[in-house]
């Protein structure tokens, strides 16, 4: 009797198939995977490496800086390539105290070149950093920002495209308060999971300064072809940005009322119901 190659496909015959499988049409979750015998499935089992090389992939590789700023660059932004405080990947993972901070170099460059006395001199900082998702950011933050730029008044003062190397969110508030911008957001590449290893984050903070917490935040996730797309993610943000210009707050304070969606079922657009105004907005 010969024996199965443990490394073969398994056939239809051999697998057991689980009666929740026509779920998985519904998400990419890991549900109704079925059985061989009393294990796994062999196409299941390599699957799964596969994305969880996919994630790990994700979360070394480096930010390809100049290209992001080329494509930023020519959607007609001015950018700066700065780095945070860990000086590598090893170090970034290890330290995230250190990927909250600039390092002397950057803060220098800031300091020299951008350093004045109006604290409002840019209405909106965008920070791209690569988080741990550099391939969140190589595919999603050059299209968003486009997204942006068609969508912003065309007298909103926009500070320079500011790329980070080895950053995290709260590195922001440092390059928000040292631009002197009214509002920064930083576009950050999320932990991949293993069905979305290019997820981005966008995170908006009125008044950036140091020493703020993530309840000064607002956050937009989950940006990627797969999930929330540029178009919503843009009127999302700009939303954001409006209540917090009026109400001069953001994180706790300020909640994202543009969650009603109403879709267009032979279209398939979607577009952006505001939902109810809370009874003491007036309190803000």
């Amino acid at each position: 009797m010969t024996a199965k190659d443990p490394l073969a496909t398994d056939t239809e015959e051999a697998v057991t198939l689980n009666p929740w499988q026509a779920l998985r049409q519904l998400t990419p979750a890991r549900i109704a995977l079925g059985r061989a015998g009393i294990s796994q499935p062999t196409a299941v089992q390599l699957a799964f490496q596969l994305d969880h090389a996919r994630a790990r992939d994700a979360v070394h590789a480096p930010l390809p800086v100049e290209a992001v700023r080329a494509a930023i660059a020519a959607l007609g932004f001015d950018t700066l390539a700065l780095h945070s405080a860990a000086a590598d990947r090893h170090v970034y993972l290890q330290r995230p105290d250190l990927g909250r901070r600039l390092d002397d170099a950057s803060a220098a460059l800031l300091a020299t070149n951008y350093s004045a006395p109006d604290p409002a001199r840019y209405d909106i900082a965008f920070v791209v950093a690569d988080g741990l998702s550099s391939l969140a950011i190589e595919r999603h933050a050059a299209p968003l920002l486009d997204k942006m730029r068609q969508a912003l008044p065309a007298s909103s003062r926009i500070a320079p495209v500011c790329v980070v190397e080895q950053g995290r969110v709260a590195i922001g508030d440092e390059i928000g308060e040292a631009l002197g911008a009214r509002i920064v957001v930083v576009m950050i590449g999320e932990r991949p999971g293993l069905s979305s290893p290019d997820s981005m984050g966008l995170y908006l903070t009125w008044a950036p300064r140091r020493g703020l917490t993530d309840a000064a935040r607002n956050c937009i996730s989950n940006v990627r072809l797969e999930g929330l797309s540029y178009d919503e993610a843009a009127r999302r943000l700009c939303y954001l940005l409006r209540e917090a210009q009026a109400r001069q707050l953001s994180g706790v304070l300020l909640k994202d009322e543009t969650t009603t969606l109403q879709g267009n079922l032979e279209t398939g657009a979607t577009t952006l119901v505001p939902g109810p105004t809370p009874a003491d907005a007036g309190d803000y």
